[in-house]
C-alpha cells in the first residue's frame, strides 16, 4: 500500500548517488540522467511561461510546496524572488542544502502546511498534489490557498489524464482532469487566472504505448506514465533495455523540439500535465 511519505523518503535516502543534478529522486528515479535533463529543462520552460502569466513581482514572497532537493526554491531565488521551501521528507531537505540550496527551508505537509495565514505572495506546487491520494488532495489544497495573500498567486503542475478505475493500489500518481483540478482549487477560494498543457511529447508517448504493449499488455495511461521507465521486465533484460532507452533517446528529443508547434496545434487537455494559475480571492 503507497505511503507518500515512505515513499519520498526511499527515494531520497539512496538519490544522492544517482546523479549530480538530484533530479533523479523528484522525477524519475530509474530512468537515465539525459532523460531527467530533458525533462527538467521542458518543466523549466513551463514555469517560466506560468511566471509570466502570473506576473509575479520582483521580491514577492515565494513558498515552494514539496520542494524536494530544492530545485526551484534555488531557481526561484535566482529569478528575484523570496523563496522558502516546505517538503515532508527530512531527507530530501538534507539532499536540498546538499545541493547548496540557501533559502530557509521547513519540513512540513502539504495538507498541513507550517505557516501562517496570509504569509506568502505565490505558491507553486510542481507535480506535488498529484503524488497525494484523492481523500486528501483537497486538504492540501485548501492549506495552499490559506498560506497566500488576498491575491496572491498559485501555480500548480499536475498530470491531468483523470481519475482512473484501473489506477494500481500501489499506484503513486493520483491525476484528475483539468475541470476537476480547477473545480477542486476555485471551491478553496482561488480564480483561475488561466492554464496551458505541458509535456506533450507525443512521439515519445507512442513509443512508450508499444513498449507497453509489447512487453506487458495495455496499460492505463496512468501506470503508463509512472511505470514507462521502472517496467520490470525491462529490467530484467539488458538487451531490452539498452535497446527501449536508445530509442527514447531519439523520440525524446524530437518530442521535445516539435513541443512549441504541438502546443499551438493540440487541444491544452492532449498533453500529460496541466499548468493552473490561480488568484487568490480578495
Amino acid at each position: 500500500m503507497y505511503s507518500p511519505k515512505e515513499y519520498w523518503s526511499s527515494l531520497a535516502s539512496g538519490g544522492d548517488s544517482v546523479d549530480a543534478s538530484g533530479f533523479a529522486p523528484i522525477l524519475h528515479p530509474l530512468a537515465p540522467v539525459w532523460f531527467n535533463l530533458r525533462i527538467d529543462n521542458l518543466q523549466f520552460r513551463a514555469v517560466r511561461r506560468a511566471l509570466a502569466l502570473a506576473a509575479v513581482p520582483s521580491g514577492a514572497r515565494f513558498l515552494d510546496v514539496g520542494c524536494g532537493t530544492g530545485r526551484w526554491v534555488r531557481r526561484y531565488g535566482e529569478l528575484g524572488f523570496s523563496a522558502v521551501g516546505v517538503d515532508a521528507t527530512i531527507g530530501m531537505l538534507r539532499m536540498a542544502r546538499a545541493y547548496a540550496t540557501k533559502a530557509p527551508l521547513t519540513a512540513g505537509l502539504a495538507q498541513s502546511l507550517p505557516f501562517s495565514d496570509a504569509a506568502f505572495d505565490c505558491l507553486s506546487d510542481i507535480t506535488v498534489v498529484q503524488h497525494i491520494p484523492y481523500e486528501l488532495q483537497s486538504k492540501a489544497l485548501r492549506e495552499m490557498v490559506r498560506v497566500l495573500k488576498p491575491g496572491g498567486r498559485m501555480m500548480l503542475m499536475e498530470v491531468i489524464c483523470g481519475k482512473d478505475p484501473r489506477i494500481r493500489k500501489d499506484s503513486h500518481v493520483f491525476p484528475r482532469e483539468p475541470r476537476d483540478w480547477i473545480s477542486e482549487v476555485e471551491h478553496c477560494g482561488a480564480s483561475l487566472i488561466g492554464w496551458f498543457g505541458q509535456e506533450f511529447l507525443l512521439a515519445d508517448r507512442f513509443l512508450v504505448h508499444l513498449a507497453q504493449t509489447f512487453f506487458g499488455g495495455r496499460e492505463n495511461l496512468v501506470n503508463q506514465f509512472q511505470s514507462a521507465y521502472e517496467h520490470p521486465s525491462f529490467r530484467k533484460a539488458s538487451v531490452a533495455n539498452r535497446i527501449y532507452w536508445q530509442l527514447r533517446h531519439i523520440t525524446v528529443p524530437l518530442s521535445a523540439w516539435a513541443e512549441p508547434a504541438v502546443e499551438r496545434i493540440c487541444p491544452p487537455s492532449l498533453a500529460t500535465h496541466g499548468v493552473f494559475v490561480f488568484r487568490k480571492n480578495l
